[in-house]
């Protein structure tokens, strides 16, 4: 990955935990930042063509003790 330099302004109080975190995990600042910046470059791709997401028609609503039996059921046939 080919690494642009770049100049940003941060808050003080954000750039002093920045700081804080860096020393306390033996990590450089900069990797910080750059993790913030792949952050906001995914949540912020947009796709040009619409996702093949598949519907799934349960026959009805689903009760939160009906998703539980499910995933029970699941864990037990993994068992």
């Amino acid at each position: 990955m080919a690494l642009k330099k770049t100049t940003v302004m941060v808050d003080e109080e954000d750039l002093r935990a920045v700081k804080e975190a860096a020393e306390r995990e033996g990590r450089p600042e900069s990797e910080f930042f750059r993790e913030a910046f792949h952050i906001v470059a995914l949540r912020n791709r947009r796709w040009d063509q619409e996702w093949d997401i598949p519907e799934l028609d349960f026959g009805g609503p689903l009760s939160a003790e009906d998703v539980k039996a499910g995933v029970d059921r699941a864990i037990t046939d993994l068992r």
